[in-house]
């Protein structure tokens, strides 16, 4: 199951991301067309195995951030925790398509495939809401509201870059090397006037 996965990416790495073909998949690998619907009854099930593999990537590479604390500053926690979702997903551009557009005519995940992305949301709700109790945030601002936001801005960034040049890498990109721009101007709209340590926001930022 897995190796069916792996080359159906390789596939639509390839042909884009509409032009997964499970013939061609069952060719690479090396049997027929309909020993497939043993391990998946159609092509949208295996977007949907990749969509819930790229989730689940995704909750894997977000655990190498550190939950926020007293001593956190905000642009610099921020563009971390941008930094480690924006390269995931520039790094695997066949995913993040699945992921985070609908290129595929048709096709919705399921809810079973989408269950990694609402815990991913989740997780990163945790996140913000910390944040703001932390004072980090505007208090008058739903967690909801920054929350939205801060995929915009996420999201945003990897769809300029993949969408316009996706051949460079992530270090070197048009749009992802503004990621400390953008991640500041998040905090210059959402941070309180004062931090919780008695910083001005404009100290804080320089």
């Amino acid at each position: 199951m897995e190796q069916v996965v792996d080359v159906a990416v390789q596939v639509m790495a390839e042909h884009g991301v509409a032009g997964l073909s499970l013939g061609e998949v069952a060719r690479r690998i090396g049997i027929q067309p309909p020993s497939l619907y043993v391990y998946f009854p159609s092509k949208n099930a295996v977007y949907d195995a990749v969509f819930a593999r790229g989730w689940r990537e995704i909750l894997r590479t977000m655990e190498a951030l550190s939950e926020p604390d007293e001593d956190t500053d905000l642009r610099a926690y921020l563009l971390e925790f941008a930094a480690l979702f924006v390269r995931w997903t520039v790094d695997h551009p066949v995913y993040a398509q699945l992921m985070a557009w609908r290129p595929v005519p048709g096709y919705e995940p399921s809810a079973q495939a989408y269950e990694p992305a609402v815990i991913a949301l989740e997780s990163g709700r945790r996140v913000i809401a910390r944040l703001q109790v932390l004072g980090l945030f505007r208090a008058d601002v739903s967690v909801d509201e920054l929350l939205r936001t801060w995929t915009i801005v996420t999201s945003g960034i990897t769809t300029q870059q993949l969408a316009n040049a996706p051949q460079e890498p992530f270090d070197e990109g048009t749009f992802t090397t503004l990621l400390p721009q953008i991640v500041a101007m998040y905090c210059a709209h959402y941070a309180p006037e004062t931090t919780v340590r008695g910083r001005t926001r404009h100290a804080a930022q320089r």
